[in-house]
């Protein structure tokens, strides 16, 4: 049984936890990464979910695309402001705001993990650069999405696994996910195996599994279950993209339950694309969320 008074004050807020979120329901949005006009407000949130907006992208990078050594920057849509942060975490005290750190590419330029020469001078410009951000941003987290990696890749995992420990432990972060796909699973299982202790939810970004049947979707599940934590592995959703499609998500969802997986929350990708459907599967999931008989 939850002690209720842990509960009260993680509702609340007042406490925090470093190695673990707070218990319940988690929903995971991107939002701010296609260039596609987007606001917090537009997007449906449910007071009794813990709702995560994840902004796409701070990058290490200028806008050529070429590496800045751990120094980030802001490089989500214009109208995802400080002041617009500060706004959706006062009128729902049940959001956080992370930002994403890596992504695909920049202005057409593909993205790349470089090893950097120095690898403690690249923690220490990340953690100085991001702190600012989040001081900026009113920012809870960060996510870790970088997606090319490489051939000999030796400092991903140290890297950002001591940049996550830093930022968690100096407090300027309280909540940290991970973003691996298909083609990138083996450095994140090396960052994970290292630093799970710190990483608090695996966003696992399913539609690039390429299953378009719910039980595809089990089975992919299955296989990252156990790659990763199953307890901290999200269910993902591509809107108007790979993967399943349409409501056999909501299905595959209910077949995680039938076979004793406990869908502690949802990650979609992205507000941006909902914003034309009337944002159809963030109500929904969160409906499943709340309604859903893991716990």
């Amino acid at each position: 049984m939850i002690n209720s008074k842990l509960l009260f004050l993680c509702i609340t807020g007042l406490v925090f936890l470093s190695r673990s979120p707070c218990s319940g329901k988690v929903m995971m949005e991107y939002i701010g990464a296609t260039g596609v006009p987007v606001t917090f407000d537009a997007v449906p949130i449910e007071e009794g979910i813990d709702f995560n907006f994840i902004l796409g992208f701070a990058i290490d990078a200028d806008p050529q695309g070429n590496p800045q050594n751990g120094v980030f920057s802001p490089y989500w849509i214009s109208s995802l402001t400080p002041d617009s942060v500060a706004a959706i975490k006062e009128s729902h005290p049940n959001v956080k705001v992370l930002a994403s750190l890596g992504g695909w590419s920049i202005r057409n330029t593909v993205l790349h993990w470089y090893s950097p020469d120095d690898p403690e001078e690249w923690i220490s410009n990340a953690f100085t650069s991001l702190q600012s951000l989040a001081t900026t941003y009113h920012l809870d987290g960060i996510d870790i999405d970088y997606e090319n990696f490489p051939k000999h890749n030796s400092t991903f995992a140290y890297c950002i696994g001591q940049l996550i420990t830093r930022l968690k432990n100096e407090s300027v972060i309280t909540v940290a996910s991970i973003a691996p796909y298909y083609k990138t699973v083996n450095p994140y299982i090396e960052l994970f195996n290292g630093y799970g202790d710190v990483i608090d939810y695996v966003n696992h970004q399913f539609y690039t599994d390429r299953v378009k049947s719910p039980n595809g979707y089990l089975q992919a599940f299955k296989l990252r279950a156990g790659q990763f934590d199953a307890h901290k592995l999200l269910p993902s959703y591509e809107v108007n993209g790979r993967g399943i499609q349409g409501d056999g998500f909501f299905e595959a969802l209910g077949l995680l339950e039938k076979n004793e997986f406990e869908v502690n929350g949802v990650m979609i990708f992205s507000a941006d694309a909902s914003s034309s459907n009337g944002f159809y599967y963030e109500k929904k999931s969160q409906a499943f969320l709340l309604n859903s008989t893991s716990t």
